[in-house]
């Protein structure tokens, strides 16, 4: 008994200095910042789970850093008039699987690795073979009432169609194409019609776990949240009239980025030991759904209260419908969706004439970019 209280109580001391050192006042069990919110502050709250999250990869990614460096375009290689940006889905244990993953580790935020399902898309430029930008969709959050309430649907037609829905958990470009406003791209890519068809092959007709029936597999709405507070990325990303992203409201302030600085592994190992995950069927599978569960449990064991997850950062919520009617079928008001559509050539062109050539012609910075800016490990000396 001892020993546990001690194990409890120096868990609990290092939570609060982690926080402490991220910037954060913490009184009782509320958080929040020492200072302002802008985002340069909101990126220096997240340096520290960065840099866990790089050191971490080192080990899987270190020995490769120079190939998929290759990949990445110094400005001097990349001519604007001759860009051509192809699609690609990653598959898992690929190089583009660790290009991904690579690129992420860049992030001014730490990036997860999507919860459930999941698809993961590279744009390249077919010119130079370098990368243009990403995107991850993965199961959205189970509750997020901005998004709920831009639906209007009852509880009933949420828990049968949330499946309808996935969330960009990562989405944009990476230099020196992000100073082309290469970032416009990504956003429009994730609703183009080769995703909803990569969704619908992934997914089509699998049989739920909880219902034992088959599901369409109709991907008619993509969820994201902006990374610090009000985005300037998705705003005004227009086809024509259409609004691709829709702004709905802002997130709470809740997550759990803020014990991904190293008290998570600790946390994480405490959970297992001392925390039972929420009930399942053997067949759904077994442990924590996920981070947040892992963490909230852990806290209460420690006593603190789920009050602590608060961390303050609103994030602005988007939609992004694939379909005219996707709030009418995802309340169960219409059969089958109604889908935009968007080829991705499509998107290309738009992107090229509305953002690409006018940017050029007022902003050449992205000459002065240099690939190796992008190293994130020493390069091993030669025996």
């Amino acid at each position: 008994m001892p020993m546990r209280a001690s194990i409890e109580t120096k868990l609990r001391s290092a939570i609060l200095r982690s926080l402490r050192a991220q910037g954060f006042r913490v009184e009782g069990s509320h958080v929040s910042f020492r200072q302002r919110q802008d985002k340069r502050s909101i990126r220096k709250r997240h340096e520290h789970a960065v840099e866990k999250r790089i050191a971490l990869a080192e080990a899987a990614l270190a020995r490769y850093e120079d190939r998929l460096l290759s990949l990445i375009a110094s400005g001097n290689e990349v001519k604007p008039e001759n860009i051509k940006p192809r699609l690609v889905q990653v598959e898992p244990d690929t190089m583009e699987s660790k290009l991904f993953r690579y690129a992420c580790l860049h992030w001014s935020i730490p990036v997860s690795s999507g919860y459930g399902r999941r698809l993961r898309f590279l744009i390249f430029d077919d010119s130079n073979g370098k990368l243009i930008g990403l995107f991850g969709l993965g199961d959205p959050v189970y509750a997020i009432k901005s998004r709920d309430e831009w639906i209007g649907w009852d509880s009933e037609a949420k828990a049968a169609r949330l499946y309808h829905v996935m969330d960009a958990y990562v989405l944009g470009a990476v230099p020196p194409y992000s100073q082309l406003l290469a970032g416009k791209l990504v956003a429009l890519a994730t609703a183009c019609d080769e995703v909803r068809q990569a969704f619908a092959k992934r997914y089509g007709n699998r049989v739920s776990l909880i219902s034992g029936r088959k599901r369409e597999p109709h991907l008619v709405l993509i969820t994201t949240t902006s990374a610090l507070g009000r985005s300037s990325l998705y705003n005004r990303v227009k086809l024509g009239k259409r609004r691709v992203f829709e702004s709905v409201g802002f997130t709470g302030g809740w997550g759990e980025f803020h014990f991904s600085n190293g008290v998570y592994e600790d946390l994480s190992q405490f959970a297992r030991q001392r925390c039972v995950p929420t009930a399942k069927q053997e067949k759904w599978g077994n442990g924590f759904r996920n981070r947040r569960e892992l963490i909230r449990k852990a806290l209460a064991k420690l006593g603190f209260t789920q009050d602590l997850l608060n961390h303050g950062i609103q994030r602005e919520v988007f939609v992004v419908p694939l379909a005219s009617n996707a709030r009418e079928f995802l309340r169960g008001h219409d059969a089958r969706p109604r889908y935009h559509s968007l080829p991705f050539a499509q998107a290309v062109k738009f992107w090229r004439e509305r953002w690409l050539l006018p940017r050029v012609e007022r902003n050449a910075s992205f000459r002065d970019f240099e690939s190796s800016e992008w190293r994130l490990w020493r390069k091993p000396k030669d025996d």
